[in-house]
């Protein structure tokens, strides 16, 4: 059994990496006395926010801590599709959602895509992944795919359970998440027997499902995630009395995409205060224990003497809104959702430094094959992080003159019914949505609005016509659009072919079956007025 108390004191007993020396190297200009091994620790759902201040006051995080005082965390780093698959493609793939066509959960990278580990495999690394990959089609369920197609439908369906907390019965319970601890322990156990005794550097990939919420059986037989859930053990950890309560505006007053998205989240109702400070408590604490997770991993590389050779990176797919903005889950491009965590340590990279240049999951991809020394392909959508975090760049703004200063995020999938796009750069948020005409575009300034509760845009219309055109500069976003609303509308044809005559059953039967099964008539109906019309997003 995991004790923290034991993990921090062993931890707080590593010696800082020691930096490498040498030649140059393409992308990051470092060498290394020998080819490092490399450790990536995915976790799911994990709002980054977290990893500093104020954010890290609210919950204990030891081992995510010992990171940032022994190596590189990174303040503004992103989802480049705030929802699983689609962010994992772009993790793996080096490219951008729309170079993919990573659409939504059921479409992904094809499962013969050459990604990062298959390159290092190449160039004589031993590969090894346990748990969560989640990067390729053809996964989720039925439900998660039709939701998603139909999201253009002029219809307002609940999708999901209302989001809930549910408390392990057993208080000192500490592996609450058992799949994920026996990937862990099957990673640790794969480090002790395999890496420490091979003559070849290694890269190992871990994926967690925390803090991702656990699934729902009351939303029906498809059903979706929304409890949170914990024990006393992990709970003790998070400081109650440091829980924001997150402002709402009137319903009547959220921009359309984000009704939409409340609304299907079944998020609209009333939440008494108790309710939201105790679901943003029980992720907090699903956050405690999958750093705890991370600490494992910290830990045996220590023991083994692999630690000084290790550059371990942890990130993940995305965050969690956990009510922030009247929602919970991903899917959106608020800071809760789309800011992730991603933190680096090892031989070479700098110590206790904080970068705020904004950065995605893209740059994971040259960031691995510069960490091994392999030439970087040409049309790649990411960065190497390198030259920020190596000791032989002491200089961010060295980094800022290699790494373009924005990044990009886009969303195409379930929950939200306009394809969505977020231009981040140093001061600004711009998020366009769909045609870049029929529905209003968002502007946040977050170093005077942290919370993203005022939308600037019409208040500052150069500052946004700049991001606009700087957007479309990097995107044909209405092109895209119309691209996946053609998509969805053919995927779902083919379905509903597939199906027969059952059809009629098996829709009603879905996630949305308690609003659905009301009136199943006129959401058919609905639904056939979407196929004959034209292939235009339909306008909010």
């Amino acid at each position: 059994m995991l004790l923290l108390w034991v993990s921090v004191v062993a931890a707080s007993a590593l010696a800082a990496p020691a930096p490498g020396a040498g030649g140059q190297r393409r992308g990051a200009v470092q060498a290394w006395p020998d080819a490092p091994n490399v450790v990536l620790v995915v976790s799911d759902s994990f709002d980054g926010r977290l990893t500093f201040y104020p954010g890290s006051q609210v919950v204990k995080l030891p081992f995510i801590n010992f990171m940032k005082a022994h190596g590189t965390s990174f303040l503004n780093a992103y989802t480049n599709s705030p929802i699983c698959c689609p962010s994992r493609a772009a993790m793996w793939s080096g490219l951008f959602t729309h170079l993919t066509e990573s659409w939504n959960n059921f479409k992904g990278l094809d499962p013969n895509y050459t990604t990062w580990m298959d390159v290092m495999e190449k160039h004589g690394y031993q590969t090894q992944k346990f748990g969560k990959l989640d990067y390729t089609s053809g996964h989720h369920s039925i439900s998660n795919r039709v939701e998603a197609w139909t999201r253009d439908v002029a219809f307002l369906l609940r999708q999901e359970g209302r989001p809930m907390v549910n408390l392990a019965p057993k208080k000192t319970k500490v592996r609450v998440m058992e799949a994920d601890w026996k990937n862990t322990d099957r990673a640790v156990n794969w480090l002790r027997k395999e890496a420490s005794n091979s003559t070849q550097p290694f890269v190992l990939y871990l994926g967690l499902n925390l803090p991702h919420p656990y699934p729902s059986p009351s939303s029906g037989e498809n059903f979706g995630s929304s409890t949170f859930h914990t024990s006393l053990y992990w709970l003790k950890k998070v400081s109650y009395d440091a829980i924001k309560i997150p402002k709402w505006p009137p319903l009547s007053e959220t921009h359309p995409v984000d009704y939409y998205s409340s609304y299907t989240k079944n998020c609209t109702g009333t939440f008494t205060d108790t309710e939201i400070k105790n679901i943003r408590a029980f992720y907090y604490a699903m956050c405690a224990e999958t750093d705890a997770m991370l600490g494992e991993i910290i830990l045996v590389l220590r023991q083994l003497g692999l630690l000084q050779k290790t550059i371990v990176i942890y990130t993940s797919d995305h965050g969690e809104l956990a009510m922030e903005h009247r929602q919970f889950y991903k899917m959106s491009m608020y800071e809760a959702s789309s800011h992730v965590p991603l933190l680096i340590m090892g031989p070479g990279i700098q110590v206790n430094l904080q970068v705020s240049s904004v950065v995605s999951l893209v740059d994971i991809y040259p960031t691995m094959l510069d960490i091994a020394g392999i030439p970087l392909p040409q049309n790649l959508s990411g960065y190497s992080l390198l030259p920020s975090a190596s000791e032989m760049f002491k200089n961010e703004q060295k980094f800022k003159n290699l790494h373009p200063p924005w990044i990009l995020s886009e969303f195409h999938g379930c929950n939200v019914n306009a394809s969505t796009y977020m231009l981040r750069t140093n001061q600004w948020k711009y998020i366009a949505y769909s045609d870049g005409a029929s529905v209003l575009p968002q502007l946040f300034d977050l170093s005077s609005d942290p919370d993203e509760l005022t939308n600037i845009a019409a208040k500052f219309p150069e500052v946004t016509s700049s991001l606009d055109q700087k957007l479309r500069s990097i995107i044909n976003y209405p092109k895209v659009s119309a691209s996946v609303h053609q998509y969805n509308k053919q995927q779902f044809i083919k379905w509903k072919q597939s199906i027969g005559q059952n059809y009629s059953n098996v829709i009603a039967n879905l996630r949305w079956h308690q609003d659905w099964l009301k009136e199943p008539k006129k959401y058919e109906n609905a639904i056939d007025q979407w196929l004959k019309s034209h292939s235009d997003p339909r306008t909010i």
